[in-house]
């Protein structure tokens, strides 16, 4: 990987990001292929109690780390949820220059959804190849856990850690394009995650911070 030309894609692929326009808010459909929103019903100690859950794609995550350059592997995209979580309630207008997309970048682990029948790990070589551009066996990938959602989601992923090398960075990464994904590559070293665990607030999901917090207490050697 070469740092120069990454960084330059990088800036290509922030100009895409965040070239964004008209963003609507509206109600989820109910053939949604993505989620399904649910209400449940159940009686707990004699009490009648509901609970509102969303049923989504359980997925895979990857913890990964370059030990030729000492560097975690990460991804920075737009995120509509995190977005969405940053306006007010009952928006229905938004204005861009006060809610900029930015607000809905994220730092992240690789990782995406389980929508093909194949093993996990294969799922998750596909994403460290399209997201990252590393070509890595099956053999190198370690379960690190499998966790569910709680509170409103209804889902579950699975982490893993693999080492990777410069020489396994073969393809350009950044998602697939067939997709629409478009996916910043970043480089960490392990001081600088550190830090960004402890910042007082992240743009990361719970994930990132439990495979970091695992990796900084599993793989301190490195």
């Amino acid at each position: 990987m070469d740092g120069i030309k990454q960084n330059t894609r990088n800036e290509i692929l922030r100009k895409k990001i965040l070239d964004i326009e008209k963003i609507q808010i509206g109600k989820c459909p109910i053939d949604s292929p993505w989620v399904k929103p649910v209400r449940i019903c159940y009686t707990q100690d004699g009490h009648e109690k509901v609970w509102d859950v969303v049923k989504s794609h359980d997925s895979v995550g990857i913890v990964v780390f370059n030990t030729t350059r000492k560097k975690l592997i990460l991804v920075r995209q737009f995120r509509p949820a995190a977005y969405y979580a940053c306006l007010p309630d009952k928006v229905e207008k938004i204005n861009l220059k006060q809610y900029p997309p930015s607000l809905g970048l994220t730092l992240e682990l690789c990782a995406g959804i389980v929508d093909k029948d194949k093993p996990l790990v294969e799922i998750a070589r596909d994403e460290l190849r399209e997201e990252c551009g590393y070509e890595a066996p099956a053999s190198a990938f370690t379960k690190i856990v499998t966790y569910r959602g709680v509170g409103s989601g209804a889902t579950k992923q699975t982490l893993f850690y693999v080492e990777v090398t410069d020489e396994m960075h073969i393809y350009p990464g950044g998602g697939a394009e067939s997709e629409g994904e478009l996916i910043e590559l970043v480089e960490m070293n392990v001081e600088e995650a550190k830090e960004y665990i402890t910042s007082g607030e992240v743009q990361s999901p719970s994930s990132f911070l439990f495979g970091i917090s695992w990796f900084l207490s599993n793989k301190h050697g490195h």
